[in-house]
């Protein structure tokens, strides 16, 4: 089954806000669906029907798009640390290009060919591998296994660091970093030889590469833009302001007018992020009267 829904945020926005149990029973089933792959999961009784029923080894995947900044300020602290953000493989694009033309092409053989070799691959023997497969063993090499074994230590350094800062979500970001590699190296062997995969060095090579840095921007996007409450929310755009200018620097006048509020909250929000370290307040002498500039410290990029 596919169900399409354009704009995510919006959904996480309602499961973020929402009072009733309906919402929260939705994040409770994600949650759950995520590690009952070798399972069955009991859906719930709907009237007139005697029996709930289950779906056997279920496989979910979601597939939702939204604007980066969007996105994240949807994501609340609970979503951060429950699990539910470590879940995801978060990709943002760059720069829209200009596009093309559509134009009316035939589907290349091969790829007709490979998409109907697994739209028939059964896994299992008897009369019930349609409905309970069992599922196939993709072998690894020994250099790809020693490959994930140095990825495995590499994630559980990062997992001790974060500890030792006592970040929850630097924890549960890099407590998934592992699985996912060794998820995503399976459909890296399984896209190179679907007949035959062998999970090698390359693809545990692209799968640490590719893992690691979206594990770090996650975290950086989380930390720059998902808030606790209205005034924290207040101070991440103010800092994103100084972290797009050029020099990370901005006048008083021009960041004022940007972030289109009062003067007395401005002042309370420079306040409170030059007392916490996170921007240097400097003047500088013209022929009028003195300017004043913010600056992004190190503590703010943290």
């Amino acid at each position: 089954m596919l169900l399409q829904t354009d704009e995510i945020d919006g959904m996480l926005q309602s499961i973020n806000k929402a009072k009733d149990a309906r919402h929260e029973q939705m994040m409770a089933t994600l949650l759950t669906m995520y590690s009952s792959a070798n399972s069955s999961f009991a859906i719930r009784r709907k009237a007139g029907k005697e029996s709930p029923g289950s779906i056997d080894q279920p496989c979910l995947v979601v597939f939702g798009t939204a604007i980066p900044n969007h996105y994240y300020q949807a994501l609340s602290e609970r979503m951060l640390t429950n699990g539910f953000f470590a879940r995801m493989v978060i990709l943002e694009c760059e720069k829209r290009a200009p596009g093309q033309e559509p134009k009316i092409e035939p589907i290349p053989a091969r790829v007709l060919e490979t998409a109907k070799w697994w739209a028939e691959f059964r896994p299992g023997t008897g009369n019930l591998e349609n409905w309970h497969p069992v599922p196939e063993i993709v072998p690894h090499t020994e250099e790809a296994k020693r490959a994930l074994v140095e990825m495995r230590l590499e994630a559980e350094a990062e997992y001790g660091k974060a500890e030792d800062a006592r970040d929850p979500v630097g924890t549960t970001v890099w407590g998934r970093v592992s699985e996912h590699v060794r998820k995503l190296a399976l459909i890296y062997a399984a896209s190179e030889n679907h007949k035959n995969p062998i999970i090698g060095p390359a693809a545990v090579e692209w799968a640490r590469r590719f893992v690691t840095h979206q594990a770090r921007r996650m975290l950086f996007m989380a930390q720059s833009h998902v808030a606790d409450n209205p005034f924290h929310a207040e101070c991440l755009k103010f800092l994103q302001k100084l972290r797009d200018a050029p020099d990370r620097t901005l006048p008083h006048s021009v960041l004022l007018k940007r972030m289109k509020t009062d003067a007395k909250n401005f002042l309370v929000l420079v306040t409170t992020l030059e007392q916490r370290g996170d921007i240097e307040i400097r003047t500088q002498s013209s022929s009028g009267r003195p300017g004043r500039f913010y600056r992004l410290t190190e503590g703010g990029e943290r």
